[in-house]
């Protein structure tokens, strides 16, 4: 069992780009650099890699004894932490491995704000007053859509890190080009705000409540891959109010 400091998470919403990664880097190694600090890592609460589960698995392996995690996010949105906890709550009750003890750090604060006295030094941005040339699309042709919902009672519940799990795997399975092709994208509300965290699969227009991680999976291999809804995570449109299954 490692000692000392406690292992600090610094978590990030999301990046898909290698800029961003880099910036993630820095932040790590001047987080690092503090005193009275452990060894650091970063990880994403949607889509990115290493997943916040992930990196948080591997801090659990490593027998750290104390993991902080710190949320590099702004807004401090209350919703982003009561869905972190719960997150971390359905993780540790599906993981038979001994684990550390697990502290949030308060949002960041007026430190946040420390570059703008440094604001002088960079380049001005040029600006010109010709418009450019209009850029095309190509329209997707992608069959499947998956809507995740974000708003405040989805994020409650978890939605981002469901969310971010979903992205994770259409990237990792190709799944905008496999079979029918499927893309993905968030919304504030679906409707249903007591079936959270909600998901619903177009062209069907299947609602799927209570969703985690492991439900996304088994979305993921049915009702995308084969065209087969998961009717035991489906709630279908009755008139009368439902709530979740167990």
């Amino acid at each position: 069992m490692s000692g000392g400091a406690s292992a600090v998470l610094l978590l990030a919403r999301s990046a898909t780009t290698g800029a961003a990664l880099k910036d993630m880097e820095r932040l790590r190694d001047h987080a690092a650099g503090l005193p009275g600090v452990g060894p650091v890592v970063f990880a994403f609460a949607e889509e990115g890699t290493p997943s916040l589960r992930d990196a948080l698995g591997a801090l659990i392996d490593a027998g750290h004894a104390a993991v902080l995690i710190a949320p590099i996010v702004v807004p401090a949105e209350p919703a982003f932490v009561t869905g972190l906890r719960k997150a971390l709550q359905r993780w540790r009750g599906a993981d038979e491995r001994p684990w550390p003890e697990i502290r949030i750090a308060p949002f960041p604060d007026r430190d946040l704000l420390d570059g703008l006295g440094r604001a002088a030094d960079t380049e001005p941005v040029v600006l010109s007053t010709e418009a450019g040339a209009a850029e095309g699309s190509v329209v997707p042709a992608q069959k499947r859509r998956v809507l995740v919902c974000l708003g405040a009672p989805c994020i409650r519940a978890g939605a981002e890190t469901v969310w971010g799990h979903l992205r994770n795997e259409q990237k990792r399975l190709g799944l905008r080009t496999a079979g029918e092709g499927t893309m993905s994208a968030r919304t504030s509300c679906l409707g249903p705000c007591n079936l959270a965290p909600v998901v619903q699969v177009w062209p069907e227009g299947t609602l799927y409540g209570g969703i985690d991680e492991a439900g996304i999976d088994r979305i993921v291999e049915h009702h995308l891959q084969k065209g087969e809804i998961v009717e035991d995570l489906a709630y279908q449109p009755s008139g009368a109010k439902q709530t979740l299954r167990k």
